[in-house]
């Protein structure tokens, strides 16, 4: 399956007159068409940088990217109006972003319609279907809860038909069973439409509800979580009782990320597991077992290895 996004070795510094600040520094990252996957990463990590990247909002300092084909980096004024109207679609947090609080639900749907000219009112009304939404076509801002904005804003993010939706923490502002009605509704479009869905959360808990979640710390992919059963058994599993919220870490497998330079970040936990703490560099020991690589604290310092001559 072909790459929606490709990113290599992408780095972003910000500089002001007093200081600089690396954001990204030489983030890889694939994400083939039609999967639905997540970022996650703490305050500061880079994924709101990428995810402002991914949608033509800032442009990265070095590196490259692609989405859906189109070089980013070669973008002028017009060509980024068109990619932001044609090809990617955003669902922000703050749904001040999403809605105009003087528009009903349908009316809001239409906007980016009448803007482009494509749809009109009758697939305002299908993708307020789709969301669930359809009963509250009529309602404004004011009138709506906080999951149901949410999931008007999706409706909106779709009315251009994008290749790729972009979603900022969209359960950030949400209690946790409106945040899993806005993620079954995530998935349901990414089944339907086949429609490729990135999600920068913070949420590590996320991942049991999609098939990849990538790790960024420190401006750098870090490691993987990807699914080892489908999505639909552990649905099948959990039927009786519906709760999710009994999903183990063992429906997901967990790999470390090495870059195109060779580097690779340990995850925090395996980093405790290891007693490392407090430096930025520190030299391990990596060993062939055969059947993969093992990586070990290094030894306490013994007479055996010092050299004095």
């Amino acid at each position: 399956m072909a790459d929606m996004i490709r990113c290599e070795n992408l780095v972003k510094i910000y500089k002001t007159s007093e200081i600089e600040v690396v954001a990204l520094q030489g983030l890889d990252l694939n994400v083939e068409e039609g999967e639905l996957m997540a970022i996650i990463g703490n305050s500061g990590s880079g994924k709101s940088t990428l995810l402002n990247m991914l949608g033509a909002l800032d442009k990265p300092s070095a590196g490259g990217l692609w989405v859906d084909g189109q070089d980013l980096l070669k973008f002028d004024e017009k060509k980024t109006v068109k990619y932001q109207r044609d090809t990617v679609g955003f669902v922000w947090q703050n749904n001040a972003r999403n809605l105009l609080p003087y528009l009903t639900a349908i009316e809001n749907v239409e906007v980016p319609m009448l803007i482009t000219g494509k749809g009109g009112r009758n697939r305002a009304k299908e993708l307020l279907e789709l969301v669930g939404m359809g009963h509250r076509a009529k309602s404004k801002l004011h009138q709506l809860s906080g999951g149901e904005q949410q999931r008007i804003a999706i409706a909106i993010a779709l009315a251009n038909k994008p290749r790729l939706l972009l979603a900022d923490e969209p359960t950030g502002a949400v209690d946790t069973n409106t945040g899993r009605q806005i993620l079954d509704t995530l998935r349901s479009i990414n089944r339907e439409l086949g429609t490729t869905i990135v999600i920068v959360t913070h949420d590590i808990a996320l991942q049991h509800n999609v098939d990849r979640v990538v790790a960024i710390r420190d401006g750098r992919t870090s490691s993987e979580f990807v699914r080892v059963r489908s999505y639909r058994d552990e649905l099948n599993d959990l039927e009786s009782t519906y709760d999710r919220t009994v999903a183990t870490d063992e429906t997901h497998e967990e790999y470390v990320v090495m870059d195109s330079a060779g580097h690779i970040q340990l995850p925090r936990d395996y980093l405790d597991k290891l007693g490392i703490h407090g430096r930025t560099k520190l030299k391990v020991t990596m060993e062939d077992n055969n059947s993969g690589m093992l990586v070990r604290p290094p030894e306490e310092k013994s007479d055996v290895d010092t050299d004095s001559n």
